[in-house]
């Protein structure tokens, strides 16, 4: 058993194997095939165009130039028996992906190759002849694996360069230098030929001047003749207009001038305020604050040393006034004490020995309390002595050599104060 195969016009079927071992294969396209289980195996192959997009990138031409080549190839399994069954032998079970890159790889091994031997210009001007001569070259490659190419064509050329856009700006300065030329050699033509129209135009023109010339001459010489006296006249009242106009105009300048020196002296007037303005300002805003700055720690310099010089003078009329203070007590002190001398001498002399011992009376107490006072911090005195008339007889021998004393310290001698006198022949 088994089962009818058929198949489009756009693949090929392929039936191998067979009974009893039989090797043969049956291409068929757009038809039918019968194929045994078991013992047969069938395949199919696309015949449908494959378009490829070969791309070379950075070539160097025959003048080692880099460029990169773009193109399109449109390729197909031929359906020749022969031809068919070395694409099924190369290609059979193989996606069309597969088959693409197998052939995308063999056209830009060509493309490169072909690269190499010609030059930018060749490749870039003539790209038809480019385009067949990469099929030419590849299409006995691709042929032996059954594949038929179609149509090859360039799509595009460039460089990273700029070597390409050069070329075309030298065609276009080529093209348009020619158009210069012709545009510069038709108005050569033209004005040649203008030239020579005028040229006989002014020949026609210059005889017909020449007689007309004549003609007025002669005319002008009698005209001459009657207007040489109103040219005279004319030529005087035209250098004396020439001449007020020319001091016409002497005098506009000079108020011009006048004029330009006031204008510069308001500039220069500006500019001198502008100066004094900025000077002012300068003066403002740094001057000022630095001489303020300056005087203001000039016054406080002088402030602090007058306030030192104020307050030693402040200590120096303190002491003065207090030296002054004590010199005028001193002095009323010891002119009181003298007055006060004066006229104790004046009552002495007045009242003579009552005065005396009036003074040394009055003395006794003060010399007595200082005698004592040694005896004043004695708790106890104890007289040893081993009779009772002995302490007596010392009491009177100190009171016997008081007189002596007084009068080694006074000069007074009190055994001749006549009281005294009473009172020891009293006691006596």
């Amino acid at each position: 058993m088994g089962n009818c195969l058929t198949v489009g016009p756009n693949e090929a079927l392929v039936v191998s194997g067979g009974c009893c071992g039989s090797d043969t294969k049956s291409y068929i396209v757009g038809g039918w095939a019968w194929a045994w289980w078991l013992v047969t195996n069938s395949q199919r192959l696309s015949l449908e165009i494959m378009t490829l997009q070969p791309r070379c990138e950075d070539v160097e031409t025959a003048e080692g130039v880099a460029i990169t080549v773009t193109g399109v190839a449109q390729v197909k399994v031929m359906t020749d028996h022969d031809l068919l069954a070395v694409a099924c032998e190369q290609f059979l079970g193989k996606s069309i992906r597969d088959i693409k890159a197998v052939l995308l790889q063999t056209l830009e091994g060509h493309l490169r190759s072909i690269l190499g031997t010609l030059t930018v210009e060749q490749i870039y001007q003539d790209r038809d002849q480019f385009a067949k001569l990469v099929r030419d070259v590849a299409a006995p490659d691709v042929g032996r694996m059954g594949i038929e190419i179609l149509s090859f064509t360039i799509k595009d050329v460039y460089d990273k360069l700029d070597y390409l856009s050069s070329l075309g700006k030298t065609q276009i300065a080529a093209v348009q230098r020619d158009a210069d030329i012709g545009v510069a050699e038709a108005e050569r033509d033209a004005g040649i030929r203008e030239a020579e129209c005028k040229k006989e135009m002014m020949d026609v023109k210059f005889l017909a001047d020449t007689k007309m010339a004549d003609s007025k001459r002669e005319l002008e010489l009698q005209k001459a003749a009657f207007n040489q006296e109103v040219n005279t006249k004319k030529a005087e009242s035209q250098l004396a207009y020439e001449l007020q106009a020319a001091k016409e105009q002497q005098k506009i300048r000079l108020e011009e001038i006048e004029i330009q020196v006031v204008q510069r002296k308001k500039e220069i007037t500006i500019e001198e305020k502008e100066i004094d303005r900025t000077e002012k300002e300068l003066i403002a805003t740094v001057k000022r604050p630095a001489e303020a700055q300056a005087y203001s720690m000039q016054q406080l310099a002088e402030g602090q040393k007058m306030k030192t010089v104020l307050i030693a003078q402040a200590e120096a009329e303190k002491i003065k006034r207090i030296g002054e203070a004590e010199a005028s007590s001193i002095g009323a002190v010891g002119k009181a004490e003298a007055e006060k001398m004066r006229l104790k001498a004046e009552a002495y002399q007045q009242y003579g020995e009552a005065a005396k011992t009036a003074l040394v009376l009055e003395a006794l107490p003060k010399i007595t309390s200082k005698v004592a006072a040694p005896l004043a911090k004695t708790n106890e005195i104890v007289i040893l002595s081993g009779e009772g008339s002995r302490v007596t007889g010392e009491v009177n021998r100190l009171l016997a050599e008081l007189p002596v004393s007084v009068n080694a310290l006074t000069g007074v001698d009190l055994t001749k104060i006549p009281l005294l006198q009473k009172m020891a022949s009293a006691e006596a």
